[in-house]
């Protein structure tokens, strides 16, 4: 690995800590499936794709907690560079700005800095995925009704990461030597949303053209 990317795992600069998988759980089985498949150097198109006899649920929950987990950290290297000054809003670009809403404190669209924004976001997903109404970690205990709407939330919201740290924090990205790491976590992730139908084509519009001149 290099120096670059273990910078990028540093555990140092995660942002949130990570959830894990508990060993024996059938979760943690399908986590290690996933990570065998990326490792074997499949075709990210084909890696995403439901296993034989898995219950799509289940996958998706997988999946969501990776990503969570993976673009903590992508945040977690920049986020010393995304601070009140430079990100005095949470947007990508001009174009694009987004606000934060919750059932909580912000019962509006408010508009908030970056930095604050992240850490309203990952708050939330951390409460979203150790609710085990919403996540449940014991084998046969069903998913709710409202999973899917809830996951939904979830990756859009962690697309909007990918959005800011690409159009404006990718040059510390590229001075570290980490645009290929993130570029192939932007492309699972995009395989994966695509595979299941999880975010509208709509709200993935602000990185069609960055993505064209950037990938790698």
């Amino acid at each position: 690995m290099s120096h670059a990317l273990k910078q990028v795992f540093n555990k140092d600069k995660t942002f949130r800590p990570k959830r894990k998988f508990e060993p024996g759980t059938q979760r943690f089985e399908l986590h290690k499936k996933a990570q065998a498949s990326l490792n074997a150097g499949l075709d990210l198109k084909v890696a995403v794709q439901l296993p034989p006899g898995e219950e799509q649920n289940d996958w998706v929950a997988v999946h969501v907690v990776d990503f969570f987990n993976r673009i903590n950290l992508i945040y977690g290297t920049i986020s010393d560079y995304c601070t009140e000054h430079s990100c005095p809003v949470m947007s990508g670009g001009p174009k694009y700005e987004y606000r934060w809403q919750d059932e909580h404190k912000y019962r509006k669209p408010t508009a908030l800095s970056a930095p604050q924004y992240m850490n309203l976001l990952m708050d939330w997903i951390e409460v979203q995925i150790n609710n085990e109404d919403i996540f449940p970690t014991n084998v046969g205990t069903p998913f709710p009704k409202n999973f899917l709407p809830v996951v939904k939330k979830i990756l859009s919201r962690l697309f909007r990461v990918f959005v800011h740290v690409y159009i404006h924090h990718f040059d510390r990205i590229t001075q570290m030597g980490s645009e290929a790491h993130v570029n192939t976590c932007y492309k699972h992730f995009y395989y994966f949303v695509k595979e299941f139908n999880l975010i509208d084509t709509k709200e993935l519009e602000p990185l069609v053209s960055v993505w064209g001149t950037r990938r790698s």
